[in-house]
């Protein structure tokens, strides 16, 4: 095992957050802001690029890059136990939604999952990029060309918003979601992009323009409610945040509202 073995436990409902046990001299990187506790004895550090253990300049220089096309900072944090007893450190999710864990050795050490969803890692995992191969997947995917890629023989937290449905797909097997429901799939399931038929359906239906589908043999992870469409609700609600008598008819009509 070139990652480290690490223990864990995910608490709450909502608003989750995973808690991991290290042994004396173990690891887990995480990306930046997102720690919530920490026992005494660990320290952390900022190391440059994607986490995994390369040396070198050129091979840290090419981690950093990958994070940077997607959108991540340049740096990751390690968290070290130091002392001689077994120390936790806590990483709390950034909205609701689920923490799923992630034994990358039962997904043939690779994972390839939505901008963002990365929360923590045993140290000697890496977080990539992933390129869309498809032109359509890269223009209408809800993605773009990239998405990201957790590869290694270790334990990877991903985080996601809503409800997770897992699904087993069958050799040959589709399923069409909507295009910002996709979580994560391992790297059999072929991913591409199919048009809504229908002028009226497409442009009033309210769903979009696009599907993605979905095409076994593999496992692909769904959420209920991208962090976008959570995003879209509460800037729309914004506006009425200084309103009086919210909720009524009469309020809206005597609070300066025109």
């Amino acid at each position: 095992m070139n990652a480290h073995e690490i223990d864990f436990h995910i608490s709450g409902t909502e608003m989750q957050y995973v808690e991991i046990e290290l042994d004396p001299g173990e690891s887990v990187i995480a990306e930046a802001g997102s720690m919530m506790m920490m026992d005494p004895s660990i320290s952390m550090q900022t190391i440059f690029g994607d986490g995994s253990q390369q040396t070198g300049l050129m091979g840290k220089l090419l981690g950093a890059g990958k994070r940077l096309l997607t959108g991540e900072s340049l740096f990751m944090t390690v968290f070290t136990n130091n002392g001689y007893d077994k120390e936790k450190v806590a990483f709390a999710a950034p909205y609701p939604g689920k923490i799923l864990p992630m034994d990358l050795t039962e997904y043939q050490y690779k994972i390839i999952c939505q901008k963002d969803s990365f929360l923590c890692a045993a140290k000697g995992v890496s977080v990539g990029i992933e390129f869309q191969r498809k032109l359509g997947t890269g223009f209408f995917g809800g993605e773009g060309f990239i998405m990201q890629k957790v590869e290694g023989d270790g334990l990877a937290f991903l985080h996601a918003c809503g409800t997770i449905v897992e699904r087993e797909l069958r050799p040959g097997e589709k399923i069409r979601i909507d295009t910002g429901c996709l979580v994560a799939m391992t790297q059999n399931v072929d991913y591409d992009i199919e048009f809504v038929k229908g002028i009226k359906t497409a442009f009033f239906g309210g769903e979009g323009l696009f599907f993605a589908t979905l095409k076994g043999p593999g496992k692909v992870w769904i959420q209920s409610l991208p962090f976008s469409r959570l995003a879209d609700r509460v800037i729309s609600a914004a506006g009425y945040a200084n309103r009086k008598g919210e909720g009524s008819l009469l309020g809206g009509l005597f609070n300066g509202d025109r």
